[in-house]
């Protein structure tokens, strides 16, 4: 889910000034991390984390490329995991504090989970209750939190709202009852996707009038992911006055913010290659080396239509183009964009704001060349990480 504006918008075909290795002499296609724009995200978290008591942790569901858990660390101070195999990378490459949540934990999973973890958060009482004796036996359990519902959610695409009606996604104040479970220490809301301050707001105005008389037993609370505070715009010293006042109010209570989409924004981008270009009567069809349904999902699930850098809106007149992926969907199709010259085959495009969302989603359906990865450098040196091949293809099924 992304609505971002371009940040350096360049005509296809034309070079990065000052870059030994621009965009167009980067293998395509190719997913690119931008370090200095990286940079800039966290210092954003450095500040959040210097003026508010609350700690932020990278959720490892929205941006999980282990290559740059090393500069991200040195702000953030751990890990949230959705599953017993993001643990596992967390624990490999990220260190510090391990939260785990999973709607439904596997039995099997669970003594790698109860060993490895500092926070666990369960979906569900019933959940809490069937692996509570095997916490219990744990030689060193991890504080033991609930999901809950806080009966609010700003999400208008239903996909994303974990808030919808009859939810499966956290436990509703009329479930929960007037005793918070025996152990339970912490509770875990997340209502949020790319959301301003105010949201925030109100979701702390919410959990307070729902589960108010649960705070004074807690320790701690995870507002989840979705503060989008390193987009244009968003009011980060609101964001900073609202956790203050609400620890203000609840001063036992540590803070614990989540994001994903917001340590990575607008730091990187899916570099492509016009592969055909075929002419309609309506639209001109760019056929690319990536595509929407095996690459960058999210365009189609939204949906949203992301940014080219040195596109424009379609005016009267204009030539209209329309980006089409290399599978064999026939909705493997984004549109529509105009450029400044016409396209041809052999020009490079560049989708905007590539990093959170896409690779951990992205697939080889169809066997479409699967993107590599790379990092371009804050002294414009450009080094690969992956790249994918054949065999990457076949063993996934086998």
């Amino acid at each position: 889910m992304k609505t971002s504006p371009p940040h350096s918008p360049l005509p296809p075909g034309v070079e990065t000034p000052g870059y030994p290795h621009s965009p167009f002499t980067i293998p395509s296609p190719c997913f690119v991390l931008e370090e200095a724009l990286l940079e800039e995200n966290l210092a954003v978290f450095e500040r959040v984390q210097h003026s508010a008591p609350v700690r932020v942790l990278l959720a490892l569901k929205g941006f999980s490329l282990f290559h740059s858990f090393p500069l991200i660390r040195k702000t953030l101070r751990g890990a949230s995991a959705s599953s017993l195999w993001e643990a596992q990378l967390a624990v490999e490459k990220f260190g510090g504090e391990l939260h785990v949540y999973s709607p439904a934990y596997r039995d099997e999973d669970m003594g790698w989970i109860l060993a490895n973890a500092s926070h666990i958060t369960f979906n569900s009482v019933s959940q809490w209750e069937r692996f509570r004796p095997l916490i219990g036996r744990s030689p060193s359990p991890p504080s033991v939190g609930l999901r809950i519902n806080p009966q609010y959610s700003p999400v208008e695409t239903a996909l994303y709202n974990p808030c919808q009606p009859s939810t499966r996604l956290g436990i509703s104040p009329e479930y929960l009852g007037n005793l918070l479970p025996e152990g339970v220490e912490g509770f875990l809301s997340h209502n949020l996707c790319e959301s301003d301050s105010y949201a925030l707001e109100k979701t702390l105005i919410n959990i307070e009038h729902f589960f108010g008389h649960f705070l004074p037993q807690l320790k701690w609370l995870n507002l989840g992911g979705g503060h989008l505070m390193t987009r244009q715009g968003y009011d980060v010293e609101h964001a900073i006055k609202v956790l203050k006042e609400f620890h203000n109010r609840h001063p036992h209570i540590e803070l614990i913010l989540e994001p994903g989409a917001a340590i990575v924004w607008e730091t990187g981008f899916l570099l492509s290659t016009v592969l055909d270009i075929i002419p309609t009567s309506d639209v001109t069809n760019v056929m690319l080396d990536v595509s929407f349904t095996a690459h960058m999902p999210d365009c189609l699930e939204m949906p949203y239509k992301p940014v080219i850098r040195g596109a424009h809106e379609p005016q009267q007149g204009e030539k209209v183009y329309r980006m089409g992926g290399s599978s064999c969907l026939a909705g493997d199709f984004l549109g529509d964009y105009a450029f400044s010259e016409d396209l041809s085959v052999g020009d490079r495009i560049i989708f905007e704001d590539m990093m959170h969302y896409t690779m951990v989603k992205s697939s080889m359906f169809n066997g479409v060349v699967h993107p590599s990865i790379g990092v371009l450098k804050k002294d414009g040196t450009f080094e690969m990480w992956r790249q994918f091949s054949y065999e990457d293809y076949r063993a996934r099924l086998g």
